[in-house]
């Protein structure tokens, strides 16, 4: 006869630090793991500020959201929320250049040949097209419009995803409200001590500066940058990614929007010492800067990112120190460090939030029967460790391939030794447009795709499947595309009559302070 499965031990879950990272965590602990009654609390402190920046995502929110039980649209009501498309890179490759990195697919292939290989054909024949032409998510939103992809997609072209522009304070208010209402404890306190088992390291108990003490099974790291747990008590090291990414520093300042129009995409615009993003929200544009100290002063900085705004300034400056790298092990005896204190990589392709889901989504499969199971920490660190390597070396290459000139920010990137797995990938690829493909990566061909025909990284040679092909065929096919796209984005509506079909627009009576 089988025995029931004992009762897992790990029921006291003690979440240290709120905000963005601190609610997704309780949310989705307490709705999804809601059958094995964990006593779950969150313990964070009114008066320590959040960094609160990450307004940009990519369409995997769209999958945590949906394991809440909750309508997108009520989300995006909440949370002042915009469509995000793409992102538009502008000055990357040099002055006066600019292009889009889409969640979507480029052409259709025939049979085993890509559409990549198929274009480099039609390129060296003369056509002048580019390949954003083929992509039907870029030239939504580059007219400023949006619908969701056509289902199911008649080829690959129609193959298109969406993510959102958010506000990250509304968004943590939205979730704490969500986890409350399941039951999630909040104590407003700072952590004043952190106390550990004698014998064997775990941690045993948070003390508090209200004199509380707040004891746990399992232990959650939410504290930021401070990483008070991880770091702070366990000491557990971090690895510093600064030889490939050399920007440490950002500031963050919203801004009035100057019109009604709201464009269906982020802004990152590369500049003498870093660059800028400007994120459009339904209430306010988020904008800010990040940049390298060693190539500008914070003042100076700041007068730049002023200097770009749109409209008037919402807010005083928000000055972020950072180190681009991340904890050498992310869960360690009974804690796991969740969002910044598991590590940080800048917030070119929007992963911050991203980051945050995959360790929660991890936690959440991986649960222990035991506060301490070093069988599953380690599985646990290595998937993580893959995962934070992959994104890493993905931002890297957009600094690698700069064409910028003699600035001395860009001459260091585009002379740096990037990693071996990086350089792999790019060796691939002038070799004859081909795709190394690694385990548990975040951006997949398109992406990757992207990013080579943005800095105009061309092969050596290309596909023989496709040089086989006859071009006449291959023209027919690249026309009939593009006559598709345009059919399908001149009934889409515009971006701004889309959020309103779709019930999304925000409340009339909620505070646009955010």
């Amino acid at each position: 006869m089988t025995k029931p499965a004992p009762a897992s031990t790990a029921r006291r879950v003690v979440i240290a630090g709120g905000g963005t990272a601190g609610w997704m965590t309780a949310a989705a602990l307490s709705h999804r793991l809601s059958h094995l009654g964990l006593e779950i609390t969150l313990v964070e402190s009114s008066d320590i500020g959040t960094i609160g920046v990450g307004e940009a995502t990519v369409p995997a929110i769209r999958n945590y959201i949906a394991a809440l039980g909750l309508d997108m649209f009520e989300v995006m009501r909440a949370t002042s929320a915009t469509f995000k498309l793409a992102i538009a890179f502008e000055n990357w490759r040099c002055e006066g250049h600019t292009f889009l990195h889409s969640f979507g697919r480029y052409g259709a292939s025939v049979g085993p040949a890509d559409f990549h290989q198929l274009w480099r054909r039609l390129k060296t024949a003369g056509d002048t097209r580019t390949l954003s032409n083929f992509s039907l998510g870029v030239r939504l939103a580059e007219a400023g419009r949006f619908a969701e992809a056509p289902q199911p997609p008649r080829a690959d072209f129609d193959v298109f995803d969406w993510a959102i522009h958010f506000d990250a304070g509304l968004f943590a208010k939205f979730l704490r409200k969500f986890s409350e209402s399941r039951g999630v404890r909040r104590i407003d306190a700072r952590i004043a001590q952190i106390r550990r088992d004698g014998a064997d390291g775990r941690i045993t108990a948070l003390d508090l500066d209200n004199g509380a003490s707040l004891e746990g099974d399992l232990f959650i790291d939410c504290t930021g940058f401070r990483s008070l747990l991880l770091q702070g008590a366990l000491g557990v090291g971090y690895d510093d990614w600064r030889r490939w990414l050399p920007c440490d520093r950002a500031i963050a300042l919203p801004c009035a929007a100057a019109g009604s129009a709201i464009t269906p995409f982020t802004r990152a615009r590369a500049k003498t010492a870093g660059w800028t993003w400007c994120i459009p929200l339904q209430h306010r544009v988020g904008n800010g800067y990040v940049y390298s100290s060693d190539h500008i002063s914070d003042d100076d900085a700041e007068k730049a990112l002023r200097a770009d705004l749109e409209g008037e300034a919402l807010a005083p400056p928000n000055r972020i120190r950072f180190t681009p790298g991340r904890a050498k092990t992310f869960w360690s005896h009974n804690c796991v460090g969740i969002g910044l204190a598991g590590g940080f990589l800048e917030p070119l392709e929007s992963t911050s939030i991203t980051l945050i889901q995959m360790g929660v989504d991890k936690l959440i499969e991986y649960w222990p029967q035991t506060p301490v199971d070093p069988r599953i920490a380690a599985e646990y660190n290595r998937i993580s460790t893959l995962e934070y390597e992959r994104i890493r070396d993905f931002i890297i290459l957009h600094y690698l391939l700069n064409q910028r000139g003699d600035e001395p920010l860009w001459t260091y990137c585009r002379q740096m030794t990037p990693p071996d797995t990086l350089q792999h990938k790019i060796d691939l690829w002038r070799a004859r447009g081909m795709f190394a493909r690694y385990d548990w990566e975040s951006f997949f061909d398109p992406s990757w795709l992207c990013m080579y025909d943005g800095f105009d990284v061309t092969p050596d040679a290309g596909d023989p499947t496709a040089e086989a092909l006859p071009l006449a065929q291959i023209a027919a096919m690249a026309d009939r595309i593009e006559a598709d796209i345009a059919a399908f984005i001149a009934a889409a509506p515009d971006h701004l009559t889309a959020l309103k079909r779709m019930g999304a627009t925000r409340a009339q009576d909620q505070s646009a302070a955010g």
